[in-house]
């Protein structure tokens, strides 16, 4: 993490000749000699600091340093606890999967692209199932684009042995639902339930 009051020259440390100067209060008193505006923040008990070090000249606010980097330090906590960790879950077919299944299917994928997650699409191939990966593909296909108002494609159907993966991710913007309370049944059936793994977790 890279916090802003490290970039930042305080006091002693500001090099320039002269500074531009906003008080505490959000005024401006102009243009003044670096050691003037040090002695004028030294009368205010603020610190001198510089928070526009690329202007011409500049721009220094008197401010409590200390403060300021509690204050960031707390929104930089408070954004990280905000942060949702992105979980990949499976969800599993068969080539041959009736229309009950395949919606089974697609509302549980759909609710967990809607709470934030990617969702790895595997079909898994039994014994002369390997003969037709074409209906897998087209399988994969068409759930992606029943999905694809939910989501974008971070992988292609790609066969891998028996299995055929296809992975989606929530399209940016989309804001995660909330996880369903405790003791409360999620969308789907117990069947859509158990087709639902974890796979890892992603920073």
């Amino acid at each position: 993490m890279t916090s802003i009051s490290k970039k930042l020259k305080v006091n002693q440390e500001i090099r320039a000749r002269e500074v531009r100067v906003i008080d505490d209060q959000g005024q401006q008193l102009g243009i003044l000699l670096l050691r003037e505006a040090q002695r004028l923040a030294e009368e205010r008990e603020k610190d001198l600091v510089e928070i526009s070090p690329n202007a011409d000249p500049p721009v220094c606010r008197f401010m409590d340093y200390g403060r300021f980097k509690y204050e960031q330090s707390k929104k930089d906590r408070e954004a990280r606890a905000r942060r949702k960790m992105v979980e990949l879950r499976e969800v599993t077919m068969r080539p041959k999967i009736d229309e009950h299944d395949f919606l089974v299917k697609y509302r549980m994928a759909r609710r967990l692209l809607e709470e934030g997650d990617k969702v790895k699409v595997t079909i898994r191939f039994r014994g002369r199932e390997m003969a037709h990966p074409e209906l897998a593909m087209e399988l994969l296909e068409r759930l992606f684009q029943e999905l694809q108002t939910f989501c974008q494609q971070e992988r292609a159907p790609k066969m891998e042995g028996r299995f055929m993966h296809m992975i989606l991710t929530p399209r940016e913007g989309q804001v995660p639902q909330p996880a369903a309370p405790a003791g409360q049944k999620r969308p789907g059936t117990r069947e859509a339930a158990d087709a639902v793994e974890p796979v890892e977790t992603i920073s």
